[in-house]
């Protein structure tokens, strides 16, 4: 009897745990739009993304897929033209996640990479064929926010000793 209130007060602790992270996870999601610039909120999203892959699972990272595109039409911090690539933008981050949770235990680099470049060339034709004059912003600015993503998410990860191919 006593094993099996160790064993649930474990569970407990661990359901506890896992909160309190994917709290923490959604919190920086919920704020990074607020910085206002693609270059600091990208490579902050995308570093979270890839983190939340590594720490929580894959549930847990696409998830947080929906926080940041969601948080910034409805604050207006991303312009209302915009508004037609939001779902895009969140299939392009689940893409991202999908890809690099199928790569990462062969390379974190390899996944980390690879995903960020198929997630740059998917934003970058939908917004070619949905939003021609503003393309740009879909263009190598996702890339360059992907793979400082990649950047940040590795330091943090191996500061944190969290184990990577």
């Amino acid at each position: 009897m006593e094993n099996q209130e160790n064993i649930i007060l474990l569970d407990i602790k661990k359901i506890g745990t896992r909160i309190f992270q994917l709290s923490i996870f959604v919190a920086i999601a919920f704020v990074a739009p607020y910085f206002g610039n693609q270059l600091i909120t990208g490579s902050i999203v995308n570093a979270l993304l890839f983190i939340c892959v590594i720490v929580m699972g894959i549930e847990s990272a696409l998830l947080l897929c929906l926080i940041p595109s969601l948080i910034s039409i409805y604050t207006g911090l991303l312009p209302l033209a915009l508004a037609p690539m939001i779902p895009f933008i969140i299939m392009g981050n689940a893409l991202m996640v999908l890809i690099f949770w199928t790569l990462k235990n062969r390379s974190f680099w390899l996944g980390a990479i690879f995903s960020s470049i198929i997630k740059f060339i998917f934003l970058w034709s939908v917004a070619m064929l949905l939003l021609p004059k503003m393309f740009l912003m879909f263009s190598w600015p996702q890339l360059v926010t992907s793979l400082l993503g990649v950047c940040i998410s590795f330091l943090f990860l191996k500061i944190l000793k969290f184990n990577k191919k």
